[in-house]
């Protein structure tokens, strides 16, 4: 917040919200459509691995939206996650991990393999669950 990474937001946009799980939810099943029509050795992992990170992206900075906060920076967005959600149990060092590795992708021309994928599958799914009930619940709260 003292660097402004991390701003104070006057209203729930519940409508840009809904939008939002909409977006999430479509990355998603992008992802499972090319997941299941490429083999192991396939490029397309990559875009597997980036598409379920946007959503858990959009899933965290949906819930910061129900809490006044916005950012554009996602490293702040998982860090306000993880500091003022502690309940939902989220570990910052998985974010970090996935954050860097889909930044590499997008400014040093990084590879993502079916191994990377992998190793993360579990656990970005648990975290999809969860956000994505959190951010659920919410909605239904400011109905």
């Amino acid at each position: 917040m003292a660097q402004g990474l991390l701003r104070r937001s006057e209203e729930v946009n519940t409508d840009k919200i809904k939008s939002m799980i909409e977006n999430a939810e479509t990355n998603i099943s992008s992802a499972r459509i090319i997941e299941v029509n490429i083999s192991k050795h396939a490029k397309e992992w990559m875009n597997v691995y980036t598409l379920h990170y946007e959503s858990l992206r959009i899933y965290s900075e949906c819930i910061l939206y129900f809490d006044n906060f916005e950012s554009t920076n996602h490293q702040c967005i998982f860090a306000a996650i993880c500091t003022k959600h502690t309940a939902l149990e989220l570990d910052w060092n998985f974010f970090e991990k996935i954050r860097t590795k889909r930044h590499g992708v997008n400014y040093y021309g990084s590879r993502i393999t079916y191994e990377d994928w992998k190793a993360i599958e579990a656990q970005i799914r648990v975290y999809l669950s969860t956000l994505r009930k959190s951010v659920l619940k919410s909605l239904k709260n400011n109905s």
